[in-house]
């Protein structure tokens, strides 16, 4: 499991690591590959685009230190923006300026798309060598393994992931005192508390419509009512989905019903991330359900109430899935190096300063994580991981389909279409995009 736990029992000097690949095995089959594991006058070419102060930045960088130490070799670490990276892979990767390790998105349209076109390496023999796969839970694994076409849940590791993200609820313990109210451990009890809120003219939920937010809690309506096999059929075309089966049209039922109580606000469709998130640091919301990108920002901001966070109530499933992905390309001129760097980042030591700074670690020993609101965030996670209940994203299927929800869930919220049209336009629009992986 990716639990925090100690189980890979294979370290060495120079076992380094976190994403993806690795093995002497590998260069014999792998064009472009070094033949020597690493020595004075080599050079790792190391893009990612994590800021320093992030959580993986700062575990990067230590980890950078540790492999320069042990191996001799030198990197050359370029930092990239997410778009410069997503935007010029598929052509720079094809060239001899590719670098030897970079950090790429996961997904159908991302990873998947170069593991497809033979961009990146399998680095299967990489991962068996290392033992990277002992240290990851099935569902973080669907996210580093791919198929012929580019289809995640494959066969074939083109990635590894070394830390874990979910989406759950943020709760403002204050205003929870203030209302009398407790933390709802059920879905039942989270329905009597936005009751509770809108009886005292408070809005509960902060939400946004115009970006990311309003899907990802539709999602996690028809997650509610669904089971893996849902999961597997909409994100990993098992089988057709219904758009008018009991998972998406409680999705959004449930959804309009929100807007209709008052749960939500009735001017959530022109709302961006970023001020819902606000609003709960502002202290303004009871309520936020949103990811574990935000917990570092409230740890630092929303310092003037207590707050915690817990997994969607009365649901098994949740929203969340790998972080991105250390992936490996064909072009590289030292692979082997790239894959001894992968296994130092999957190291504990590696792994606490991500738990320490807000990270979720798929590989630390639980004693090294030693911040509470860390501890508090990693065992939420842990739970469900144990549960197998990471779920990927509503807009992952398909190329473009991000747009597509946000685009329909506004028209549902803003009462300009029904709950049959919304669900039918969703359906017309993923049926299109995903055409080419079924």
């Amino acid at each position: 499991m990716a639990r925090i736990t100690r189980k890979n029992a294979r370290r060495g000097l120079v076992a380094l690591g976190a994403v993806t690949v690795g093995a002497l095995a590998l260069a014999g089959c792998a064009g472009g590959g070094s033949s020597d594991g690493g020595g004075d006058g080599e050079t790792l070419k190391l893009w990612h685009y994590e800021g320093a102060d992030s959580a993986m930045g700062k575990a990067w960088a230590e980890a950078i230190e540790i492999f320069e130490e042990e191996t001799g070799a030198t990197v050359k670490f370029e930092e990239k923006t997410f778009e410069q990276i997503n935007s010029t892979a598929s052509q720079v990767l094809d060239t001899d300026a590719a670098p030897d390790l970079m950090e790429f998105n996961k997904g159908n349209a991302t990873a998947g798309f170069l593991a497809s076109t033979g961009l990146i390496a399998d680095i299967s023999d990489a991962v068996e060598e290392y033992g990277w796969a002992d240290l990851l839970a099935p569902s973080l694994q669907t996210t580093a393994k791919y198929s012929e076409s580019g289809v995640m849940g494959g066969d074939t590791w083109y990635g590894v992931p070394n830390y874990g993200e979910f989406v759950g609820v943020y709760y403002n313990l204050d205003m929870f005192e203030e209302a009398g109210l407790e933390v709802p451990t059920t879905y039942d009890e989270f329905v009597e508390v936005l009751d509770a809120f809108v009886a005292q003219g408070i809005t509960p939920l902060a939400e946004a419509g115009a970006e990311y937010p309003l899907g990802q809690l539709w999602y996690q309506f028809a997650l509610a009512e669904g089971d893996r096999q849902f999961v597997n059929d909409y994100q990993l075309y098992e089988n057709p989905v219904d758009w008018q089966g009991p998972e998406i049209t409680a999705a959004s039922e449930t959804l309009l019903d929100y807007i209709d109580k008052g749960y939500i606000a009735s001017d959530v469709a022109s709302v961006v991330a970023e001020d819902a998130g606000v609003a709960f640091i502002n202290g303004t919301a009871p309520i936020f359900v949103s990811g574990s990108w935000w917990y570092g920002r409230f740890v630092e901001q929303a310092t003037d109430f207590e707050w915690t966070m817990t997994a969607f109530p009365g649901s098994d499933l949740s929203l969340g899935s790998s972080g991105n992905l250390w992936v490996v390309p064909e072009n590289a001129a030292n692979k082997e190096l790239a894959y001894e760097f992968i296994d130092i980042t999957m190291r504990p030591e590696i792994q606490a300063i991500l738990g320490n700074n807000g990270g979720l670690p798929v590989a630390a020993d639980p004693a090294d994580i030693t911040d509470p609101k860390s501890q508090e965030l990693i065992a939420t996670f842990n739970g469900i991981l144990d549960a197998d209940g990471l779920s990927f994203y509503p807009d992952w299927p398909a190329p473009g389909f991000y747009d597509v929800i946000v685009q329909q869930l506004q028209g549902l919220v803003t009462g300009t279409q029904d709950v049959e049209t919304t669900n039918a336009n969703l359906g017309a629009e993923y049926e299109e995009g995903t055409a080419d992986f079924r």
